[in-house]
């Protein structure tokens, strides 16, 4: 398997913040924020997959002008998982007619551009010999993570979560584990407003990689714009013995 990030902050504000958006292989999207946009328009017309963490806009962002765009380029639709209620969520509130076409009724409900299937926590999806595992997340909307596992190594995206113990319980039985990737998206001045929006802050951070009994190279990705340094400086202090670094944007992970 082969991960590239294409966006990885909690916001916008220049060429090089981009929100979530990781791309396996060619094919298959983990959620859908502005990263997509940098893809060039043959790159989007192979995407047959997204698999979505939650609903919340900077996950989801580019999937209707994504759909839009390549459509009609493609002989079949593009495949949108999640677990129930997201899907409800995207066709309640995006895919409407108000804010934007029903892509899975056009051109036809036979043959549309998007389609919908469900998964739940613990469901594995297997493509091509790859598995994407939905793992447990606590988040103020419906959320999973992903575990990845090529066969040879994985990787672990918790997606956006706060304090979560079943998580850990999962990841910690996942015997090629490599790569975690982990949320962070407040400083720890922050901590109240982190409890409340159900995210992570450096010192909640620390209390949460104590339980991962792995072995694991640990990334931090959800960084607000204007805190980064702040709150990789925390991190630094209160999580240093992790080794955890900084996800940046188009960074590659092979496994």
């Amino acid at each position: 398997m082969k991960l590239r990030i294409l966006g990885c902050s909690g916001g916008i504000g220049g060429r090089h913040l981009r929100t979530t958006s990781m791309l396996l292989d060619n094919d298959i999207l983990i959620d859908a924020g502005t990263g997509v946009a940098d893809l060039s328009l043959t790159e989007l017309s192979l995407i047959d997959h997204i698999f979505l963490t939650h609903s919340h806009l900077d996950h989801v962002a580019s999937i209707p002008f994504m759909v839009d765009t390549v459509g009609g380029m493609r002989d079949q639709p593009v495949t949108l998982w999640a677990v129930p209620a997201t899907l409800e969520i995207l066709r309640s509130h995006i895919f409407n007619w108000s804010i934007w076409p029903d892509f899975a009724q056009i051109p036809s409900p036979e043959k549309p551009f998007l389609r919908y299937r469900e998964i739940q926590v613990g469901d594995t999806v297997e493509l091509k010999k790859r598995k994407l595992t939905a793992l447990p997340a606590n988040h103020v909307v419906p959320a999973v993570g992903y575990h990845l596992d090529s066969g040879r190594e994985s990787l672990v995206f918790t997606g956006d979560t706060t304090t979560n113990d079943p998580l850990w319980a999962v990841v910690n039985k996942i015997s090629n584990l490599r790569y975690l990737i982990i949320e962070t998206a407040f400083c720890n001045r922050e901590r109240e407003l982190a409890v409340i929006s159900k995210h992570l802050c450096p010192s909640m951070l620390a209390e949460e990689l104590a339980k991962l009994e792995r072995s694991a190279e640990i990334y931090i990705t959800h960084l607000k714009p204007g805190e980064i340094e702040l709150t990789m400086q925390e991190i630094e202090e209160d999580a240093g013995q992790y080794r955890p670094r900084m996800l940046q944007n188009n960074q590659v992970f092979e496994f």
